[in-house]
């Protein structure tokens, strides 16, 4: 039971929630760029929270199933299409032996996540198939490549699960600008009070410098009173402001140790949110704490653990 890959599209990655114990001998944790889509794609089929998907970044993957399965598309709209129909995402969907699913381009956001009843069965390295390409580590077979034409992913066989669909009020609109908070830690009182300040009221926008490794922004420059520092380790979020004041927001596949000044760190919900934007999305920060950040994931974590799938089909 597989799907073959037609087309490897412009970047679909195998993922789980990533490959952690590691980064004191520098292996980075990698895992899906949005964890909230990812963690509702498990959800909308009863997997478990660890099962693999695949991440397709951009679009333009084509696949072909060899056994009939269920799906769930969440995250952004990349166009997706069955047979030909569209496919929109925050659903369920059964597929058949023969059915090709496709991905066109970004209609908004920039990471749809596929997830299959049962999970997929790709190979485990340090614990994880998470693919981080930089380090040659995840994927299919383990070392750390993107999904290629040829291709072909394991799954289970399963039974048909019932049809399922987020509610409309828990989609997000990636499309929107974003206003999120950053928890204070590493260097933050070493920016003066005037460079905060700075921060915290102007508008940032992502440039053109993105990846999984991060997200530069631009805009106001702000400079720390420390010219640099000892390399130390970074956490998943970490904002690092270089030399030239433009902020860094260290993503997924983050290098484990830096050097640059850090005015603070975004939560994995928001860092998720970001990861959806393109270049031009403006981006406001606000002042925020460790307790705000908890509730946050509490509320949901809280939303996954009681949701029920509907019994209306998209």
């Amino acid at each position: 039971m597989s799907f073959e890959v037609l087309d490897g599209g412009m970047l679909a990655l195998l993922q789980d929630p990533g490959r952690y114990g590691y980064q004191h001998i520098g292996v980075t944790t990698g895992g899906p760029m949005d964890e909230h889509a990812f963690r509702w794609a498990n959800r909308l089929l009863a997997n478990p929270p660890e099962a693999a998907q695949i991440e397709i970044n951009i679009g333009k993957l084509s696949l072909l199933a060899h056994e009939d399965t269920c799906i769930a598309l969440t995250g952004a709209d990349l166009g997706a299409q069955i047979n030909g129909e569209a496919a929109a995402p925050w659903h369920t969907y059964q597929i058949h032996r023969g059915d090709r699913i496709e991905f066109g381009m970004p209609v908004a956001g920039l990471r749809a996540y596929l997830a299959v009843a049962g999970g997929l069965k790709p190979t485990v390295k340090l614990g994880s198939c998470a693919t981080v390409v930089r380090e040659g580590l995840g994927g299919l077979d383990g070392r750390g490549q993107k999904l290629a034409k040829g291709d072909c992913i394991g799954f289970d066989r399963s039974h048909p699960k019932t049809m399922a669909s987020l509610p409309a009020g828990e989609i997000p609109d990636y499309n929107q600008d974003l206003h999120i908070g950053v928890i204070p830690s590493y260097q933050y009182a070493h920016f003066s009070a005037g460079e905060r300040m700075k921060f915290f009221t102007g508008c940032y926008e992502v440039s053109q410098r993105i990846d999984r490794m991060g997200y530069r922004l631009t805009g106001d420059p702000i400079h720390s009173e420390l010219d640099g520092i000892i390399s130390e380790g970074i956490a998943y979020g970490a904002i690092q402001v270089p030399s030239d004041g433009q902020p860094i927001v260290l993503m997924k596949d983050r290098q484990t140790i830096g050097g640059y000044p850090k005015i603070g760190c975004l939560s994995a919900l928001d860092a998720g949110q970001l990861a959806q934007r393109g270049p031009g999305t403006r981006i406001r920060f606000y002042l925020a704490d460790v307790a705000e950040a908890e509730a946050q994931r509490a509320i949901f974590n809280h939303k996954l653990e009681t949701f029920k799938p509907s019994l209306a089909g998209p």
